[in-house]
């Protein structure tokens, strides 16, 4: 599951602005994002992650990948870094 992975992960970035400002650097090997987060939010980092060939897998909750990241608010996206 999706949320293992970014439990898992050694460098990982949480949330939309550290998340494109990493796509943009291209440090990114994976996007996960949760479904309930705003769509106009995931837009532009989901068309990036597209442009950069950067997988994006979905997940259900912000508050259970916010979970996953560590922190106790909710996160719309994290970028698993390279």
């Amino acid at each position: 599951m999706s949320y293992e992975k970014v439990v898992q992960a050694d460098e990982k970035v949480v949330g939309t602005k550290q998340t494109l400002k990493a796509l943009e650097d291209k440090q990114v090997k994976e996007i996960i994002v949760a479904e309930d987060a705003d769509p106009k939010v995931l837009q532009r980092i989901v068309s990036l992650a597209e442009k950069h060939g950067v997988s994006c897998t979905k997940v259900d909750s912000m508050k259970k990948l916010g979970k996953a990241c560590g922190i106790d608010v909710s996160a719309a996206t994290v970028a698993i870094k390279k």
